[in-house]
């Protein structure tokens, strides 16, 4: 018998969301004591900062390049290994439970099967699990969590927030005590809200699997992803009033558009809306026109989702504790990406390159029956070091389809990995504008490449000194004194980066 695995992963969490890596508002006591008892990554990056791309890469073990799912829209193709299917062939029982994400939500189910399994009364096998009920933020309705609401509760799901709108585009309505877009207070039991069934779901899948049998459960939290739609019941949690400005947040619209002018151009645009260059945001919406008080209640009713994720974790570790299955499985905890949250006066997400969305909360705490001791490790890591490191708590040699490396367990084992740094990809296009961009953190400092595209021609960047500037807001990139450091930091992306898929897979849908 080998240890058993638990991933869970939330949507669009930022690194200093937890108690843990220094988050001051939402409680997060079930998640803190995964790190205080095991391994807390300080510098974990994911390979893309939007779901699709993510995830594909948290599934495959391999850099966007490579796996091929190269913006969202674009599905993971059916016949691509995973490590569940690499899990399932050495014995494991797999289940995902939750968000997936590996195909387009708004594809048509006749092109889906993970939009048309919950109408055909099914849960799998794909993609290497051998049981999927799947979940979403906004009710697409082919969901199971869909579904379930449709039959076991009608009527609910007309206060759910309509994430898009008559034009098939997100919608930028707003609610709250202040009007900020897609808050949503939703009137619905608790006990119902997607968080609390994911968890539910997960425990009932666990209640059938005989004790010694090994498992893999990915448990994917759909929150806390916008729109910011928590149960109505738990809105007092956090008075918005209370929370404090984001620390990277300019001060005013004035001092925010002062500061993006020193990054390319598409960032000002994206705040003044006089350039749209990115469907995860919503069209229409100008960043410039967001308040203070909005931005205190979106970040409230963000940490109130981040607080029932916890709480939801609590349930089911507790089940693993009753199980006595505790003392062997192996509990991860990461996100796909993260969140701008009011950071240089933007929202959302997008083509930016920065902590605020790269930068992940990544624990691990290995199996307690091994005995070990709780670490920090500073040392980069990425998504793409998941997939082997289930491989090393199964005992099984890895697929030959992997990129990374093994998570390392301390930082004598990260140096000896010789782990110096970390890369991020984004492609995107949105009718007549494309953007692509490399990154790559190493020692401290942040390197984007712009490839060319309709807005740049190649020879534009960003180039940040962490270590003096957590904040990236002074872009070097133009700095004559740091131009070798900027050729070989380039150099250093290529040179790492595997060649691209070809042909390169099709965009199928929106998102």
């Amino acid at each position: 018998m080998a240890r058993k695995i638990l991933l869970i992963t939330t949507d669009q969490m930022r690194f200093d969301a937890l108690g843990c890596n220094g988050g001051l508002v939402a409680k997060t006591p079930n998640i803190d004591a995964l790190a205080n008892t095991g391994i807390n990554y300080k510098r974990a990056h994911n390979q893309n900062v939007v779901c699709m791309p993510a995830r594909a890469t948290i599934a495959t073990g391999q850099y966007v390049a490579s796996h091929g799912v190269w913006m969202n829209g674009v599905s993971l193709p059916e016949d691509s290994p995973t490590i569940a299917h690499w899990l399932g062939s050495h014995g494991y029982l797999t289940a995902l439970l939750g968000k997936a994400h590996f195909e387009p939500w708004l594809g048509s189910p006749d092109d889906f099967y993970e939009n048309r399994m919950a109408g055909l009364g099914q849960t799998g096998p794909h993609r290497g699990f051998d049981h999927m009920e799947l979940a979403n933020h906004f009710l697409e309705g082919h969901s199971h969590y869909n579904h379930f609401l449709t039959n076991e509760h009608p009527g609910v799901l007309d206060g759910m927030y309509p994430m898009v709108n008559a034009a098939g585009q997100q919608n930028t309505l707003g609610g709250g005590d202040t009007g900020a877009i897609q808050v949503w207070p939703t009137d619905m039991p608790r006990d119902i809200y997607h968080t609390d069934w994911v968890a539910e779901r997960t425990i009932k899948w666990l209640e059938n699997v005989a004790t010694d049998q090994d498992w893999f459960v990915w448990m994917s939290f759909p929150d806390p992803h916008h729109p910011w739609d928590p149960p109505a019941s738990e809105k007092n949690r956090i008075n918005w009033r209370d929370v404090p400005l984001p620390a990277l947040y300019p001060g005013s619209a004035a001092a925010a558009a002062a500061l993006l002018k020193t990054k390319p151009r598409h960032w000002l645009g994206y705040f003044d809306g006089s350039l749209w260059t990115n469907l995860e945001s919503p069209r229409g919406f100008r960043p410039c026109d967001l308040t203070t008080d909005q931005i205190r209640e979106i970040n409230a009713y963000n940490h109130i989702e981040n607080e029932l994720i916890d709480e939801a974790c609590g349930r089911v570790m507790d089940y693993l504790a009753a199980r006595g299955w505790d003392a062997e499985t192996d509990i991860f905890f990461t996100t796909d990406h993260g969140e701008l949250q009011g950071d240089y006066g933007l929202l959302f997400k997008g083509p930016y390159h920065v902590d605020s969305l790269m930068r992940l909360p990544m624990i691990w705490r290995p199996a307690p029956s091994l005995g070990g001791l709780p670490a920090e490790i500073s040392a980069p890591v990425g998504h793409v070091d998941l997939a082997q490191t289930f491989c090393r708590i199964a005992g099984i040699p890895e697929p030959d389809w992997v990129e990374g490396k093994p998570l390392p367990m301390t930082e004598i084992e990260a140096e000896a990995q010789r782990r110096t740094s970390v890369l991020t990809e984004w492609d995107s296009e949105h009718g007549p504008v494309d953007i692509h961009l490399k990154s790559i953190y190493q020692d401290g400092w942040l390197c984007t490449l712009y490839q060319p595209g309709s807005l740049y021609d190649g020879t534009e960047g960003e180039l940040y000194d962490l270590n003096n500037d957590p904040g990236a807001q002074v872009n070097l990139w133009t700095d004559a004194s740091r131009r070798s450091l900027k050729s070989d930091l380039t150099a250093e992306i290529f040179d790492k980066l595997p060649a691209p898929r070809k042909p390169r897979l099709e965009r199928r849908a929106p998102v």
